[in-house]
Parts: structure tokens; C-alpha cells; sequence
């Protein structure tokens, strides 16, 4: 072969190379500003991911400590005979009510999820005749009910119980419409419209609080991270 023909040959192949190169770094760069570009798009989708919607509630036919107006409802779903809703109710609730209640940030809610048994609807349903006839009642009645608590399903919370109960406290109610309201059920179809509501919002155990009707996921032992998220409410964050 001439020199000049061996000289154009090779000066081909070099070109041929150096598209094949360039082709290359195009695909390369194409390749990751793609994954570039999808990366923000998530980072932007989760950024202004919408908040869970709220579940509704019909606040003004529940027990209410505190002020009804105040800016953020906390809601408790709970059982009589719960261990654990006594334990909140003993060592947070007291702090809910200093930090937030008392000062009129914080409205307080309570709805029957009376799975365990049957001390827990008779107890529900002794606690509904209460609240009936006083709000203000109801919550002294809450309080003592928890700490009379027993056994799970041993019968502690029988009729005659929970009424001697009442007058124990000399809690300011008809005792003779108690008795008669927890022997006839009378709010039965109440307790168990609270239940309903709460199996069909997926609560399957207690306590379980839902804050400005959406279901607090965190550790109701902590009452620190509790806090946070009440804070967050308040802010409007």
C-alpha cells in the first residue's frame, strides 16, 4: 500500500475512534443527567407529599376536657380494662393537661374501644351514663375508673361496682339513672358506634390518639415525642 493510502487509512480509524468516543460521553451524559433529573423529581414528589387526611369526628356529642375551641383536638380511643390506657392516662395525661389543656391549646376527647371484654363495655357503658348527665363528672368518673381497675374480665367492672363507685366520689349525678342505664343499656348503641368508628379507621389497639383527626403514630409512652407533635400542630407546620 502507498504511504499516503496508509496514512489516510489510519487517519480514518483515528476518527472513527474519536466518534465512537464522543458517541460515548453523550450516552454517559445523557445516562446521568436522566438519573439526575429523576432524583430531584422524587426529591420534589416527597417534598410536597400532601398530609394523611383527617378522619371526622362528631366532637361535639363526645366528653371533652378542656376548651372546645382550642385550636387542636386531641382524641383517645380507649378500653376500661387497658393496661396501657391506664398508664397514659396516670403519667401523661396529667402533663397534657398542665402543658397544653390548661391553657386552652389543647382540647382533650375520649371514645370507647372496648375489645378486651366484658368489664370493658360494662365500664364503657356505666362511664357514658355519667358523662349523659356530666361532662365535668364524666372526667372524675374516668379517672376513678382506672384506678379501680382489675384483672382483665375478672368482673371488677360489675353494675354494682361502678355505681358505689360513683357514690364514692359523690360525684354530683342521678345514681338510681346509672344503675338503671348500665342494667338496661341504655347507651349501647353509642358504645358500640364508638367501636365501629374505630375498627373502621384500622385502630386495633389501645390507646390509640389521633391528633386534629389524624392517628398520632408515635409512642404514647413518650411523652417528649408526644409534645413534638403537638408543637408542630400549633404552628401550623
Amino acid at each position: 500500500m502507498p504511504p499516503k493510502t496508509a496514512t489516510n487509512a489510519l487517519a480514518q480509524r483515528k476518527a472513527e475512534q474519536l466518534k465512537q468516543q464522543q458517541k460515548m460521553k453523550t450516552r454517559r451524559l445523557i445516562w446521568f443527567t436522566t438519573v439526575g433529573l429523576l432524583l430531584v423529581l422524587i426529591i420534589v414528589v416527597l417534598s410536597i407529599q400532601p398530609k394523611p387526611k383527617a378522619a371526622s369526628f362528631d366532637y361535639e356529642s363526645l366528653p371533652v376536657l378542656g376548651k372546645a375551641d382550642a385550636p387542636v383536638k386531641v382524641l383517645e380511643f380507649g378500653d376500661y380494662q387497658c393496661p396501657s390506657c391506664k398508664h397514659v392516662n396516670e403519667l401523661i395525661k396529667p402533663d397534657l393537661a398542665k402543658d397544653y389543656i390548661d391553657q386552652g391549646k389543647v382540647a382533650f376527647y375520649f371514645m370507647n374501644l372496648p375489645f378486651i371484654g366484658t368489664d370493658s363495655f360494662t365500664a364503657a357503658l356505666a362511664a357514658q351514663s355519667v358523662y349523659h348527665q356530666s361532662n365535668d363528672a364524666f372526667w372524675t368518673y374516668f379517672d376513678a375508673i382506672y384506678e379501680l381497675q382489675g384483672a382483665e374480665n375478672s368482673g371488677w367492672a360489675s353494675a354494682e361496682a361502678l355505681v358505689d363507685l360513683a357514690k364514692q366520689l359523690e360525684l354530683p349525678i342521678d345514681y338510681d339513672l346509672l344503675q338503671k342505664d348500665i342494667a338496661e343499656g341504655t347507651y349501647q348503641s353509642e358504645v358500640e358506634a364508638q367501636l365501629a368508628q374505630g375498627n373502621k379507621l384500622g385502630v386495633d389497639s389501645t390507646p390509640t390518639m389521633f391528633i386534629n383527626g389524624v392517628e398520632y403514630a408515635g409512642n404514647l409512652g413518650d411523652y417528649g415525642a408526644l409534645k413534638k407533635a403537638i408543637d408542630q400542630e400549633l404552628s401550623g407546620e
